[in-house]
């Protein structure tokens, strides 16, 4: 399969690229700057909001006196 570099598009080989998937350490540099500049971003929410959140113990693990 033949595979590109992220940032540059040229082509990545697996077994020789010491970077890759970058073809070199120059587009790895800058494909970490974009992430440290918020360049990219993950869409959605990182938590799942259709679950409550409660403190409660659910009955089964109430102590009982």
């Amino acid at each position: 399969m033949e595979w590109r570099c992220p940032i540059c598009q040229k082509p990545t080989d697996t077994a020789t690229g010491k970077d890759f998937p970058f073809c070199s350490e120059r587009c790895r540099m800058t494909d970490l700057g974009n992430w440290a500049s918020e360049k990219y971003r993950i869409t959605g929410s990182a938590l799942d909001e259709s679950a409550p959140e409660t403190d409660e113990l659910p009955e089964s693990h109430e102590s009982k006196n």
